[in-house]
Order: structure tokens, then C-alpha cells, then sequence
């Protein structure tokens, strides 16, 4: 048991990745129109150092939101105005908007409640949670990404998460962005804070996934390239041509083509 809970501990280390304020503006602009009167839960998020919480919670007013919930794992320190003396507790805190027409989100404005348990998103209390958002909007651990989405689709929940961009070769999300439940984001997140203050550049590996429409997703591929046999080989074992990037995929070719970097938005 003890090194199970070792483990566990290494775990929840290493999955300690804190979005940057730019990134979140930088992709939210784009979904502003989904969250009127809708309840927002981030069911991963140590409010004390979530931008999440900071970003809904500043733009609550604008965006029209009805409720913003969020909850984090018990390791982290929930004491986020100091108020509390009990920081290894697991906390809730639910914020339905400006009280004193100074739009921002003073302590006094947003309740903070302990839960029993300790917080990991597929308990039976966070569940609870789960059940009445509209939509989730978290960074959730990489290393339980599959269990993370599965509840989702599961819950039939709107969501903009983020999550390493090998993510789309799980067979568990491959086939989600096959059968059009999943999609990617805009933008992809660049740098990351973690829990000793420093940064970390990830360098293109992480990537918005979403079943919230955005413009890019509609816009038209197009494409220049013509298929000649000698640019586009066959393959020997499969009846299909190699296309080696995106924007050379032949407009002429009805068939099957494998392209080496191709994640369909």
C-alpha cells in the first residue's frame, strides 16, 4: 500500500502543469457564444494557482455564465484568500458572480466548502458536480487523460481541455475523433508553470481537444497539389498513395491517401 501510494504521489507530480492566462484568452476567444447562462465546472484546478478559475471568474459577467465550480485533488492547496486553516482538505468553491458591481471576484463572493472525499474528478461527490455543469474547462492530469475524456463522453458533457497531443493515438480518443464526438482546438499551448515556479516549454505537444464547434473547424481546406504517380507513391501493402504533409494532399485523387501528420480538426 505504501508504495502504491508512493506511486501516486510520483503521479500527481509529475501531472502538475499549470495553463498559462495568455493560452487560456488565446483559445477561449473563440467559444465565447457557448457559455451564456451555462455552469462552468474545472474539476481539476487548485483555484489558489488556476487560471481557469481566474479567467471565468473575471469574465463572468461577459460571458454570461449562471455558475462557476471548481474543485482539485486534496494534495493541493486549496487555502486560496488565506481564510483557511486546513489546507490539506479537499475544497469545492462555487462563484455565481459580482455582488458589489465592482466586477471582480472579491473573497467575500465566493463560497468555499470542504468536500469529504478528496477531490479526484471521478468521485461519486465530483460527479455530483459533473452532472450539473454544462461545460468543462480544465487542464486534467495527462497521465489519466483516457479516464478523463471517457467520463465525459460518458456524461454526454460539452468540454475545452488540453492534453498531450499523442493523446489523438490512443485507440480510446482515436475512435472519438473518428465518429466526429472529438475534435481539436485552435491553438496549442506553449509553456506550462509548475509547482516549484518554474516554466516548462513543451514545445508543441499539447493540444486543445473540444466537442465545442469553432470557426476553424468549418473553414475549407485548399488544396493545389495534382497527383502524378512519381510525387504520390502506392503502397506496396495497402491500396492507398503517401501523402507526406496536409497541404499537399492531390485535389485530384478520389481514393485513399495516407498523410504522415494528419489530425482532422
Amino acid at each position: 500500500m505504501g508504495n502504491k501510494n508512493l506511486r501516486s504521489a510520483k503521479r500527481v507530480k509529475r501531472d502538475e502543469f499549470y495553463t498559462q492566462l495568455s493560452d487560456i484568452e488565446r483559445e477561449l476567444k473563440h467559444y465565447k457564444s457557448h457559455f451564456r447562462n451555462k455552469v462552468v465546472y474545472c474539476n481539476c484546478d487548485d483555484p489558489k494557482v488556476s487560471n481557469f478559475f481566474h479567467y471565468f471568474s473575471y469574465n463572468f459577467e461577459e460571458l454570461g455564465l449562471k455558475k462557476l465550480i471548481t474543485t482539485c485533488y486534496k494534495n493541493q492547496n486549496v487555502d486560496i484568500f488565506s481564510l483557511h486553516k486546513e489546507p490539506e482538505k479537499s475544497a469545492y468553491l462555487e462563484y455565481t458572480g459580482d455582488k458589489n458591481d465592482n466586477r471582480k471576484p472579491d473573497p467575500e463572493e465566493i463560497e468555499v466548502k470542504y468536500l469529504k472525499g478528496d477531490g479526484d474528478f471521478g468521485s461519486k461527490e465530483c460527479i455530483e458536480f459533473l452532472k450539473e455543469a454544462d461545460i468543462m474547462v480544465t487542464n486534467p492530469p495527462f497521465s489519466l487523460f483516457r479516464e478523463y475524456i471517457a467520463q465525459l463522453i460518458k456524461y454526454d458533457k460539452k468540454f475545452l481541455i488540453i492534453g498531450n497531443k499523442n493523446a489523438i493515438t490512443y485507440k480510446e480518443v482515436f475512435s472519438l475523433l473518428q465518429e466526429n464526438k472529438v475534435w481539436l482546438g485552435i491553438n496549442s499551448p506553449q509553456i506550462f508553470d509548475t509547482p516549484n515556479g518554474m516554466t516548462k516549454k513543451v514545445q508543441g505537444l499539447t493540444r486543445w481537444f473540444t466537442n465545442l464547434s469553432h470557426s476553424k473547424r468549418n473553414e475549407e481546406l485548399i488544396l493545389t497539389k495534382k497527383y502524378t504517380s512519381d510525387e504520390f507513391p502506392h503502397y506496396d501493402n495497402y491500396d492507398a498513395i503517401e501523402v507526406s504533409k496536409v497541404k499537399d494532399i492531390p485535389k485530384n485523387w478520389g481514393g485513399v491517401y495516407g498523410c504522415s501528420y494528419y489530425v482532422p480538426r
